[in-house]
């Protein structure tokens, strides 16, 4: 067989991928370990969006191609959604391009627009595709130290002027993935300002924005004033309609990034077929408010649930408001040993913060995806675990 590609060396296998194939043999022993992981949402959708999928999978003509920018009723409800949820105005013939999930709109805006010796600024806790799509680019990776002191949140003053005049990409993720994290207005404002300044496309990752707690309303960064001209935001359907598996999202904003983003989709993917675009209408038009809210409040019980038993597993944390995940920091020692032993000694497969990027070695990320009654076992178990082991994870 010829030699794989270059590109290669500088990509890692993804971390999930090997760890869900260790935790597959050790099931496949008899061994019942419980996954807090995977940010996988363990609720269904709402009734009505499996309800149309079937309908519209029942149309003897639905099954054709449905073309590369998907439907125009789709790109209208994602419209539609933008102005009822943040007053913003989005045109659906240029300003919203669906996508098979939002996170091959991350690596393929990658492709469209990084070349080698260009870079990519990306924060060092952060989602990994989108340090994975630079390098798969064949750019380079600046990270910007992101910490609990400054709220995950990056400084931008520190970022030299010889590494911004090269950069095309920064990337963000407000409420933020590994760390629950938020950001404001005001925060999305200097972003804009700095890219704009600095003719940097500002890419903001969005798909924890309507998974909050505690009365919180996160916000969109089209709401900043002219964030349209520099400004590309990614939405999904994965985490706000519990549709991780329907792989449907979109990118919105910047009407010049998209044309780019779809030019490279064009040539890789066909789009989904026309059932599922009709699911994701009626999720954007008919979810009632209250089905988040309720859905939410599952997450928040959960949140606190675990908020509560940290102290007597070694692990300490901020309470987010957003997101579908605990960052949890080891008391003593390195995240990635504290995974291995919860593994291999109390069967429960945790996240390792050093995943997410340089600034993640010390932590933990716990998922709330998962059903009540497991959750109450797994946590059990780690404190049964962490209170008879002799832990070192130095």
């Amino acid at each position: 067989m010829p030699q794989s590609a270059e590109r290669l060396a500088k990509l890692p296998p993804y971390i999930f991928a090997v760890q869900g194939q260790r935790i597959q043999e050790m099931l496949t022993r008899g061994q019942d370990v419980i996954s807090l992981d995977i940010g996988s949402p363990d609720l269904p959708p709402p009734p009505a969006v499996i309800e149309a999928l079937s309908a519209s999978a029942h149309h003897p003509n639905n099954h054709g191609y449905a073309g590369y920018r998907g439907i125009p009723a789709f790109r209208q409800a994602v419209a539609r959604y933008y102005q009822r949820r943040f007053g913003v105005t989005l045109d659906p013939e240029r300003e919203v391009l669906p996508l098979i999930g939002s996170k091959e709109g991350i690596v393929n805006l990658c492709l469209g627009y990084l070349d080698r010796g260009d870079i990519a600024l990306v924060p060092d806790v952060g989602y990994p595709s989108y340090s994975m799509g630079a390098r798969l680019a064949g750019a380079d990776v600046y990270w910007l130290p992101v910490n609990e002191k400054m709220g995950f949140r990056p400084n931008l003053e520190a970022i030299p002027s010889e590494i911004a005049n090269q950069a095309k990409i920064l990337w963000i993720n407000y409420p933020n993935n590994p760390t629950g994290a938020t950001a404001e207005l005001e925060d999305y404002a200097r972003l804009v300002n700095f890219c704009r300044e600095n003719d940097i496309l500002l890419a903001s990752d969005n798909p924890y924005v309507d998974v909050t707690y505690d009365g919180y309303c996160a916000a969109s960064v089209l709401q900043v004033s002219d964030a349209k001209s520099c400004a590309v935001e990614f939405m999904s359907f994965s985490k706000t309609y519990n549709m991780g598996g329907w792989r449907l999202g979109a990118a919105v904003g910047n009407p010049e990034a998209l044309k780019i983003l779809l030019q490279i989709k064009s040539n890789v993917d066909s789009g989904h077929f026309k059932a599922i675009y009709d699911a994701g209408v009626t999720a954007l038009d008919n979810t009632p408010s209250s089905w988040i809210e309720e859905r939410n409040h599952v997450y928040q019980r959960r949140r606190d649930q675990i908020m509560a038993v940290l102290p007597f597993i070694g692990l300490q944390a901020k309470k987010p408001k957003g997101s579908l995940y605990i960052w949890g920091r080891v008391e003593s020692g390195n995240g990635t040993k504290y995974v291995d032993k919860a593994l291999n000694e109390a069967l429960i497969a945790l996240a390792p913060g050093a995943a997410y990027g340089p600034g993640g070695e010390q932590y933990v990320r716990i998922s709330l995806g998962i059903p009540d009654d497991r959750l109450e076992v797994a946590l059990q178990r780690l404190k049964d675990w962490y209170a008879k082991t002799s832990l070192s994870v130095s």
